[in-house]
C-alpha cells in the first residue's frame, strides 16, 4: 500500500515541506506517492520510498530530483510562478450528492477554505430519501451553502439544477467524495478572466488515498489524471494530426469531479442531458456530454493543473468492476446522447467512428495485456489490468446506447430548470459567511 503526501520545493534553498495528503496521518517509512509542488503550483509525481530512520522530508527531497529536473524543462517560467488569487471573476461551486454526510462534510470544509476572493456554494441534494443532506446544510452550514432540491435522479440532472441556482459567472463543479486544494477554485477561474474564448476549464485530480488493491490499480492506469502539463483545445484549430478523432475523445479532457464552465455558455448549450450520469440507466457520460457541446459551439476547453482536487478512489474490487463497466456505458451513451441532441454533428462522427471504435478495442486490450512493475504515467507502479474489467469495459460500451434511450424515456418532456436566453452571472457571487440571496 502507498501514502499519499504533498513535497513542497520553492527552488531558492529553503528547507523542503512534506506534509500528508489532505486528513492522512504523518507521513512514516514505507512507499509514498508524492506530489511534487514548485513554488506552491502541482508539478510532478512519484513513487518513493522512506527507509526506517531517516527524514521523510529530506529522503523525499533527495528522491525528487530527477522528477523536479523535468518538471522545471516542461514548465519552463511557470515553475519559478507562484497561483495568483486576485482579478478573479465570481464564481458559483456546485456540489450534487446523495445520502453522503460525512463524505459531504469534509468536502464542503474544503471549499469554504478556498483562497477565491468572491464565491458561493450550492448543494444539490439529488432524490433524497431522508432529511440529512438538508438539516447538515441547514444547522451546520447555515448562511454559508445554499440548499437546492432535485427530485429526478441522475447526475446531470442535479447539474443542471445547480445551473439554474447559480449567480456567478464562472460555474464550477465537484463531487461529494473529494478534497479540495485550497487554491483550487482560483486556478479553475483564472482562465476564464484570461481568454474571453474560453467556455471550459478541467483541472488536475490526485488520489486522496491508496490503501486498497483496487486504489492503486486504478490509479496505477491513470485514475482521473490528466498530467500536469496546462494545454488549452480551440475548435478553430482543431489537433487533427495528434488527435484524429477530435472533439470525440472527451475522456481526454478532464473529469466531471473538476470542471468550470462560463455559465452562458454552459446554459445556451442546453446545460447537462439528464439522460447522462451517475444515477441513470446509462450509468455516465455527462461530463463528456458538456465537453463535446462546448467545444461544438466554438468555445475553447483548457486543462489546468495548478486546479487540484483529491480524489477518494473506489475501495473494493467490485466497486472497480462497477466503474469498469461504468467507464464503458457513460463513453457510448454520451455519443448516442450527442446524435439524439445534436444531429449536426453526425456526418462529423461517423466519419471518426471506425478510427474510434479500433481506438477503444486497443485500449482495453492494452490495459489488459499491462505488465506488472512498469511505471504509470503518475509514478505509482503499473499492474496488469485484469481482462475481466476490461471485457466489462466493452461490454457497458455495448450496452451504452441502450441504457441512454431507457434513460431518456424517464425525462421526456421534463423542461430545463432555467429559461431558453435567460441572462446570467448578473448577481454577484456570495462569499461564505455572507446570507445567500
Amino acid at each position: 500500500m502507498y501514502q499519499v503526501a504533498e513535497l513542497d520545493l520553492d527552488l531558492d534553498g529553503a528547507e523542503p515541506e512534506l506534509r500528508p495528503a489532505p486528513g492522512a496521518p504523518p507521513i512514516v517509512p514505507g512507499e509514498v506517492f508524492v506530489l511534487v509542488r514548485l513554488h506552491g503550483r502541482p508539478a510532478a509525481g512519484f513513487t518513493g520510498t522512506v527507509p526506517d530512520g531517516a527524514d521523510p522530508a529530506t529522503v523525499l527531497a533527495e528522491q525528487a530530483v530527477a522528477v523536479v529536473e523535468r518538471a522545471r524543462q516542461r514548465l519552463g517560467a511557470a515553475a519559478s510562478a507562484r497561483p495568483v488569487s486576485s482579478g478573479l471573476p465570481p464564481a458559483t461551486v456546485v456540489v450534487a450528492t446523495r445520502e453522503r454526510p460525512d463524505r459531504l462534510t469534509a468536502a464542503l470544509d474544503s471549499l469554504l477554505a478556498q483562497d477565491h476572493p468572491d464565491f458561493e456554494i450550492v448543494v444539490v441534494d439529488n432524490a433524497p430519501v431522508t432529511d440529512t443532506t438538508r438539516e447538515l446544510i441547514t444547522y451546520k452550514y447555515v448562511d454559508r451553502v445554499r440548499y437546492a432540491y432535485e427530485p429526478v435522479p441522475g447526475l446531470a440532472a442535479a447539474h443542471n439544477r445547480g445551473i439554474a441556482t447559480a449567480h456567478g459567472p464562472v460555474l464550477a463543479f465537484t463531487d461529494d467524495d473529494v478534497i479540495a486544494d485550497p487554491h483550487w477554485l482560483s486556478a479553475l477561474s483564472a482562465p476564464f478572466a484570461r481568454d474571453p474564448r474560453i467556455g471550459c476549464v478541467t483541472g488536475l485530480i490526485l488520489p486522496a488515498r491508496l490503501g486498497t488493491p483496487a486504489q492503486i490499480l486504478l490509479e496505477s492506469h491513470g485514475g482521473f489524471a490528466k498530467g500536469f502539463t496546462a494545454r488549452t483545445w480551440d475548435p478553430a484549430r482543431p489537433p487533427a494530426a495528434a488527435e484524429p478523432l477530435f472533439p470525440f475523445t472527451a475522456g481526454r479532457f478532464g473529469s466531471g469531479a473538476n470542471m468550470a464552465f462560463r455559465t452562458r455558455a454552459l446554459r445556451a448549450v442546453g446545460g447537462f442531458d439528464p439522460a447522462t450520469g451517475t444515477g441513470t440507466a446509462a450509468r455516465g457520460g455527462d461530463d463528456l456530454y458538456a465537453f463535446v457541446r462546448i467545444l461544438a459551439a466554438g468555445h475553447r476547453l483548457h486543462y489546468t493543473p495548478d486546479a487540484l482536487v483529491w480524489h477518494h478512489h473506489r475501495e473494493t474490487p467490485q466497486d472497480l468492476r462497477d466503474q469498469a463497466y461504468g467507464y464503458g456505458a457513460g463513453l457510448t451513451a454520451y455519443l448516442t446522447a450527442l446524435v439524439a441532441r445534436r444531429p449536426a454533428l453526425v456526418p462529423a462522427l461517423l466519419a471518426r467512428l471506425p478510427r474510434g471504435l479500433a481506438h477503444a478495442r486497443a485500449m482495453t486490450a492494452e490495459r489488459g495485456e499491462g505488465q506488472d512493475g512498469v511505471p504509470g504515467e503518475h509514478g505509482v507502479q503499473r499492474y496488469a489490468w485484469p481482462r475481466e474489467l476490461s471485457r466489462l469495459e466493452r461490454r457497458g460500451m455495448w450496452y451504452g446506447p441502450v441504457g441512454y434511450l431507457k434513460a431518456r424515456r424517464r425525462v421526456r418532456g421534463m423542461p430545463l430548470p432555467w429559461k431558453p436566453g435567460e441572462k446570467t452571472g448578473e448577481k454577484p457571487a456570495v462569499r461564505p459567511g455572507e446570507a445567500a440571496r
